[in-house]
């Protein structure tokens, strides 16, 4: 089928604002902050970030620059550019292993989106108002419980990326991540100024940035490795895929460093916000999904203006899904309506559907299928399983390998701008540690 006239950003901010909503998700709201107090403060903070820079920073140049020289999905793009070097037709499988990570990534993804959305009418009901821990643990088990409540707000969360996604690159992407994101950071900044106010933002801010070195581990540094690899949408086909609305005039590595301090400011901004409301109702900070369905609502519940913060934080977590929703199912239609002759929006809502369709399965994991084991896992739980410990490690290894190893290097040196010793330090990093990086998360996630 003939290439489609693609699509271009209509400006760098737009496309970092991109970027950088696909990275910002629900794990950085409590999960990453979460690590860095319990994994030594700064320490962790300073190995994250080298991690980053020798891993996450080279394989996201890497994506970008597949999807941008493509101009076309991640299979596509990885079957072109094969072809083009001389290289086995089988590196399309790369694209393909990344497409459908993020198929099968956003089939859940939605459910737990549906789970903000939930929570986001319970703050504006008052459903929270004077409820102690067990009775807010009750409401989240009906929740789970209940199949059709939970498909109903599943929907609706589905419901709203597909009309995002639908609108194409211009008006839902662009036009989404141009509301979304600034609204978060504004969120994030309000509820920043609550926590100043609670007496327990100084405790808060020890728990997240005092080194202690004795605390980091080997442990300590594959986790903070994975996390870098993870945190940044890396595997998942949406880097390659919004590489391909790029146009040349774009500084791949300094746009990455970009969004790689605004992932993670965001992320240190979240812990911020929650961890003084945490401390000053004397909860537990490593308590993962439980501290935002579970305790943080019993905060809300019974503070002064609980209700507003509570509102806020949940349309907080609302936008972070949100705006990686979006760019999980942006590699998915662009496959479809490139290898179709399906127009934009019949291509999202046949991907949209079908991905609603798993995510039911998904759902029905809580309830009528929780005694439905495969390998020992539920749907829901294999899924997660699956996506994160195989499909996303090697998706992204095969992208740095296929830049580092298949490509001319000149020629990325070029493309990169890079020269001298930085070219040399990129030629190290990608062809050797950044894979290695990657082989370690990978085998130690199976073990």
């Amino acid at each position: 089928m003939s290439k489609l006239v693609h699509a271009q950003w209509s400006s760098k901010m737009t496309f970092v604002l991109a970027a950088a909503g696909s990275a910002v998700g629900l794990g950085n709201i409590w999960r990453f902050s979460y690590m860095v107090g319990d994994s030594g403060g700064a320490a962790f903070v300073l190995i994250y970030l080298a991690c980053v820079a020798l891993v996450g920073l080279p394989i996201l140049v890497a994506e970008w620059l597949i999807g941008r020289r493509g101009q076309e999905n991640p299979i596509n793009a990885m079957a072109d550019l094969a072809r083009q070097n001389g290289r086995l037709p089988a590196w399309a499988l790369v694209g393909a292993s990344g497409v459908l990570a993020a198929f099968l990534i956003l089939s859940f993804y939605s459910v737990i989106g549906g789970w903000s959305l939930s929570y986001t009418l319970g703050s504006v009901t008052g459903r929270f108002t004077g409820q102690d821990a067990d009775g807010i643990g009750a409401l989240f088990g009906g929740l789970l419980g209940s199949p059709g409540i939970l498909t109903l707000w599943h929907t609706a969360f589905m419901a709203l990326v597909i009309f995002i996604v639908a609108r194409g690159v211009t008006k839902g992407l662009e036009g989404a991540v141009r509301t979304l994101m600034p609204g978060l950071v504004l969120l994030l900044i309000v509820l920043v100024g609550y926590g100043m106010t609670t007496g327990h933002f100084g405790e808060a801010l020890a728990f997240m940035f005092r080194p202690d070195w004795s605390a980091v581990t080997g442990g300590v540094v594959l986790a903070a490795m994975g996390q870098a690899f993870f945190t940044l949408s890396l595997g998942m086909g949406i880097m390659m895929a919004y590489g391909s609305y790029l146009g040349e005039d774009v500084n791949l590595v300094g746009t990455a460093r970009t969004v790689i301090i605004l992932d993670t400011v965001i992320a240190l901004l979240a812990g911020m916000a929650i961890f003084p409301i945490v401390f000053a109702n004397g909860m537990s900070p490593a308590d993962g999904p439980g501290l935002i369905f579970v305790n943080l609502p019993v905060a809300f519940g019974n503070m002064t203006g609980g209700a507003i913060l509570g509102l806020m934080f949940f349309l907080l977590l609302t936008f972070a899904a949100l705006t990686s929703a979006i760019s999980l199912l942006e590699p998915v239609v662009e496959l479809v309506e490139e290898r179709t002759p399906l127009t934009r929006v019949a291509a999202t809502l046949i991907s949209g559907v079908a991905v609603w369709a798993l995510g039911i399965a998904a759902l029905m994991s809580f309830n009528v299928w929780d005694s439905v084991l495969i390998f020992g896992l539920n749907i829901f739980d294999l899924l997660d399983t699956f996506t994160s410990k195989v499909l996303l490690p090697l998706t992204g290894l095969g992208a740095i390998l296929f830049v580092a190893w298949c490509l001319e290097r000149q020629s990325v040196a070029s493309e990169l701008n890079l020269t001298g010793g930085k070219e040399q330090l990129w030629h190290v990093v990608a062809r050797y540690v950044a894979p290695i990086g990657v082989i370690v998360v990978f085998v130690t996630g199976l073990l």
